[in-house]
């Protein structure tokens, strides 16, 4: 480990004075650093330093975090901590700013965008190249270019006119020139005289561009105006009509500042409603039951086999639309309901030649476990779900409509925002709601995009919209149970915030720590925890309906699955809402009839589930359909009408409506037709009449709904965004990797008469003084530097302390893995005694 008194001259030796857990902060921080895991500390510096990496880091920061590597990006390389202060701060100086500094400066070192000590603080070269200003990329603090890299291009003589303009003594180089020039641009007092002397139409000019973007037109022959301002530097040109504003004369103009607007706190996410808590849970819960009967709807209406599926894949326009109709929902809403199955492996795609939607069997053990066990499932689905149903309807990178279910619906970012919305809910009082503004305010804070597209805003907003319709806010504030789902990642009270410079603020301004995901195991945890939470919140189910004399039956609550099924085919829903409303018609009851059940076993079963006397109008509705039920029986001939009323036939005959049903008469009581039995059936109801099918041997066939199911299918898998965040085993067994190949790569040799090998080689030595040179490391306790091939082929460098050799086999302390290990002597390229020292 290097000395910390000796400043470090590259990151790799920052990186190397540090401990194990800052290691694995910066690990946890920036987790694509270990994939694969680095052979040595340099190799982590230089990964560290490749441009994806700092991109995918600088995306990741705060606000000001950001902030705060722009005005290093415009200080001088190396600057000192007063230097960067004085750029956010500005002449005037700014607390909060002075206060939030040390936290922000703390996570670009902790995140190795940042080295050095306080007098010596520099930006990785990379992050530099990203955030400097330049022609092609400007800087998002409107600086331009340095005096010295300005005027790179210029003559000598051009740049002494301009020396001497501005009233300096000439010299006798050009950089010792620019250097006066830039020492006259960053005196303070000297400047403000200068441009004193300017008349009013220049120092307009001046502030034009002073807050960016830097560059400006001028013409071939500038205005009087103009040409002083050319004269004495203030502007300098950079190609045939164009000048710009030097950086230092811009940072006086602006009083030192290097953003115009500096942000070293975040937003407040201040409530914009308060409710009881109670309230609160007791509408989330409300939403919860409709949540649950919406997907038990949809799957139900899918029962047989839903829509087919898209060449393409995913579900067409107007198949999502037959289901919003179906749901009685808006189009975004179907499809966050059908994307929400999918994600819980609910349906699936069949597989089938002519593949369609359905119900997958771990449907079915879904509807046998208890309401909140079922909520947590669609919670949890929905939390850690990359697919996002907000999209559906836009447009792909190439133009195409993205559908429901179909492919590019992944966002990586979903769960992340997800998340963190919550968590800033749950920050809040109990019962607060906040404006949907604050929030995305806040977000917008945390990760200021710098693309076009401000995804994690639509996430945010979507978010909020789809945490009302499941259930896991109530009013807009968070719920009991749905702060129980977060499990670890919600702050148990308001004030459970990140340790800081800024602790003396108000709750609602402190910056508060990104919580880690939760692990599968910790996530199941919590999700039983909101289920146990919501269960007591929950309806019972009702076991009885009130009959009412206009053939409808009302169910004032949710009803016992038992009970819904049978109704569900003895009446047509009518009204949904607090209370169900079901209607029987002259078809429902045949439809009783068609599923087995006989008029007795109706009216038992209106008897038994009715808390109001069973109407008369419905007790002759049964009868009536049952006495015709089956009166007429159609069979295959192709299809055919046998009925003993040869009167009914002569009926059936003389109707114009069965004319495309193409009957004849084979006897007195039979009629034959060239329609399919199901399209006879289907003809001689919509004229009115109740035939039954009958089999071959004449029997009457019950019409049941037969389920279709999938095979065995998995949820969807998460498209993460990046290489997800280690776990604290795999963090300690990179870093002793880490630490083990550095110390390979670093420790001293002893010099030896033999070349010795160049940084990053193996060393060479033969099988004999490999032999010699292991027995004697055993009896001196003494370590070694060795090169090895494993057998795979992967060569490593490993500092080892062997204990013994013998049967071809050296047995030693590996500091690699931090354990004791048994190498073959073959796999040995070669063995270098390490130094004294």
């Amino acid at each position: 480990m290097s000395n910390p008194a000796v400043p470090p001259r590259s990151l790799a030796e920052a990186l190397r004075a540090r401990d194990d857990v800052s290691l694995a902060a910066l690990l946890r921080a920036r987790p694509d650093l270990i994939t694969p895991v680095p052979t040595d500390l340099t190799q982590l510096a230089t990964r560290a330093g490749t441009r994806a990496s700092v991109v995918r880091a600088l995306e990741r920061l705060d606000r000001f975090a950001l902030q705060t590597a722009e005005a290093l990006a415009v200080a001088a390389d190396p600057a000192p901590y007063g230097e960067l202060l004085a750029l956010l701060t500005g002449d005037d100086g700014d607390a909060a700013v002075s206060a939030a500094l040390p936290r922000a400066l703390g996570t670009l070192r902790e995140q190795a965008l940042v080295w050095g000590d306080d007098d010596r603080l520099r930006l990785v070269r990379t992050a530099r190249e990203l955030l400097a200003p330049s022609p092609q990329h400007p800087s998002p603090t409107g600086l331009g270019p340095t005096v010295r890299e300005a005027t790179a291009g210029m003559s000598p003589g051009r740049i002494q006119d301009i020396v001497a303009a501005a009233g300096l003594g000439s010299t006798h180089d050009a950089v010792s020139a620019v250097a006066s020039l830039t020492a006259l641009f960053a005196d303070r007092g000297r400047m403000s005289a200068l441009l004193a002397g300017l008349p009013e139409e220049s120092r307009q000019v001046l502030s034009r561009l002073v807050w960016g973007p830097p560059y400006g037109q001028v013409t071939a022959e500038p205005a009087v105006h103009l040409r002083r301002l050319l004269d004495l530097g203030l502007l300098v040109p950079t190609a045939p009509g164009t000048v710009v504003l030097p950086r230092e004369v811009a940072l006086h103009l602006r009083g030192g500042r290097a953003h115009r607007e500096v942000a070293p706190l975040p937003p407040a996410v201040e409530p914009a409603a308060t409710h009881r808590p109670q309230v609160v849970d007791a509408t989330a819960a409300g939403q919860a039951y409709t949540a649950l009967a919406t997907v038990e709807e949809l799957l139900k209406d899918w029962d047989e086999g839903g829509p087919a599926v898209l060449r393409a894949g995913g579900l067409s326009v107007r198949d999502l639309k037959r289901t919003a109709v179906a749901l009685d929902v808006a189009e975004p809403v179907a499809a966050f309901w059908v994307e929400l199955a999918y994600a819980a492996g609910l349906l699936a795609s069949d597989g089938e030649a002519d593949e369609r939607y359905a119900a997958t069997p771990a449907h079915d053990e879904w509807l046998e476990q208890p309401a909140a066990q079922r909520w947590a499932r669609l919670a949890e689905a929905w939390l850690t779900a990359t697919r996002t149903s907000g999209l559906v309807g836009g447009r792909d990178a190439k133009d195409r409509t993205l559908s429901a279910l179909g492919p590019g619906l992944d966002r990586g970012a979903a769960p992340d925002v997800r998340h963190r919305v919550l968590t800033l809910l749950a920050g809040l009082p109990e019962g607060a709601a906040p404006s949907a503004e604050s929030v995305l305010a806040r977000l917008r804070w945390e990760r200021p995009q710098r693309r076009e597209e401000d995804l994690r805003s639509r996430l945010a907003e979507w978010t909020l919209k789809e945490a009302e319709l499941l259930g896991v806010t109530g009013r807009g504030a968070l719920s009991g149970h749905g702060r129980a789902l977060l499990g670890a990642a919600a702050p148990k009270r308001p004030d459970a915030v990140a340790q800081g410079p800024g602790d003396k603020l108000p709750v609602h301004h402190r910056p508060t720590a990104v919580p880690e995901p939760l692990s599968p195991a910790e996530q199941a945890a919590a999700s039983a925890a909101a289920a146990r939470l919501l269960a007591p919140l929950l309806p019972e189910p009702l076991d009885h309906v009130l009959l009412q004399a206009d053939l409808t039956a009302v169910a004032p609550g949710p009803l016992r699955r038992s009970l819904a099924e049978v109704l569900d085919v003895l009446a047509d829903v009518e009204s949904k809402g607090g209370a169900t409303v079901y209607r029987f018609t002259p078809g429902s009851v045949r439809r009783a009839l068609d599923a087995g059940q006989a008029a007795s076993d109706l009216h038992a079963f209106l008897a038994a589930h009715s808390r109001t006397p069973v109407p008369q109008p419905l007790t002759y509705l049964i009868d009536d359909v049952a006495r015709r039920h089956g009166h007429l029986r159609v069979g295959a001939a192709s299809a055919y009408v046998r009925c003993d009323d040869d009167a009914l036939l002569n009926e059936i005959l003389a109707d114009k409506r069965a004319a495309g049903l193409r009957l004849r008469r084979l006897a007195p009581t039979v009629l034959a037709a060239q329609a399919d039995p199901a399209s006879l059936l289907d003809g001689l109801r919509a004229m009115g009449f109740a035939p039954a099918a009958e089999s071959a041997e004449g029997d009457v066939l019950i019409t049941r709904a037969h389920a279709h199911r999938t095979p065995p299918r998995t949820a969807p898998e998460p498209v993460p965004d990046g290489p997800p965040v280690p776990d604290a085993t795999l963090l300690s067994a990179a870093i002793r990797a880490i630490r083990a190949g550095d110390l390979a790569a670093t420790t001293p040799r002893r010099q030896t008469d033999q070349p010795q090998p160049t940084t990053g080689e193996l060393p060479r030595t033969s099988s004999a003084e490999t032999l010699a040179t292991m027995q004697a490391a055993v009896l001196t306790g003494e370590s070694l530097w060795i090169g090895y091939v494993n057998a795979e082929g992967a060569a490593s460098q490993r500092v080892i302390a062997p204990v013994r050799v013998e049967g071809g086999f050296v047995t030693a302390y590996d500091h690699t893995a931090d354990e004791v290990r048994t190498y073959p002597l073959h796999r040995v390229t070669g063995v270098a005694e390490l130094a004294e020292e």
